[in-house]
């Protein structure tokens, strides 16, 4: 049995039993636990693929795999968590479960990423994790700040958010990817930008500056499309 092969799966595998964590505790009410579950599977999902390059293993398996973990992780899970603001807002009827397009949308997003080929120096559309990440961090925005409290305590507000978010995760949208073929600055600023955005954000706000960092990647990536517009 080549169990070397199977390392790369099993590290996937817990980026998927976070996910599924994450989701016992929002329902539980806990909605702060998923920011820590989405931050360790993300750190699984970057080593699955790095460890299974460097084993050489890779495998239509894992590739497929990925996906579906993805999909718990960082659609399942942020939709629970916008299904569990809304909830605070309209506890009685059926508004809480339009959240759920934002799982919806992230299976559309995943499918389409294993497919398309031109998701190479470009990501098209918003990624997950970067999706995950922005929603399941905004409770720890509201701890730091009273506007984004009342932000997150105001149901048409998130509405707007879960409707943005599920569009941009498929929009025919070219987005940043952090691959560095060279270090040249003048090739490389928008990279350069969002890698000192986020270490701002993260040293004076920590883990509430994420959704400036998500927000401040998809802008710059916005400017950087309409200078470089051939570039994809």
């Amino acid at each position: 049995m080549n169990i070397k092969k199977h390392i790369p799966n099993a590290i996937t595998c817990m980026n998927l039993a976070c996910g599924m964590a994450g989701v016992y505790f929002v329902l539980e009410g806990k909605i702060h636990y998923a920011t820590y579950f989405i931050i360790a599977a993300a750190v699984f999902d970057f080593l699955d693929g790095m460890v299974a390059r460097l084993l050489k293993v890779q495998g239509e398996i894992g590739k497929q795999l990925d996906s579906l973990a993805d999909l718990v992780t960082f659609g399942v899970l942020p939709s629970f968590v916008i299904f569990q603001m809304l909830k605070q807002v309209f506890p009685e009827g059926f508004v809480p479960f339009l959240s759920f397009i934002i799982g919806i949308q992230s299976a559309m997003r995943l499918a389409k990423f294993n497919i398309d080929t031109r998701q190479t120096d470009r990501f098209i559309g918003v990624p997950t994790p970067a999706n995950a990440l922005l929603i399941c961090t905004l409770p720890f925005l509201a701890d730091q700040f009273t506007w984004a409290k009342d932000l997150i305590q105001n149901g048409y507000f998130l509405l707007f958010l879960t409707f943005i978010m599920a569009i941009l995760l498929t929009a025919e949208l070219p987005l940043i990817a952090l691959k560095f073929k060279n270090f040249r600055f003048q090739e490389n600023i928008f990279r350069y930008l969002v890698i000192l955005i986020g270490l701002v954000s993260l040293i004076f706000l920590g883990i509430a500056g994420v959704p400036f960092i998500i927000i401040g990647y998809i802008l710059l990536s916005l400017i950087e499309s309409r200078i470089h517009p051939n570039e994809l």
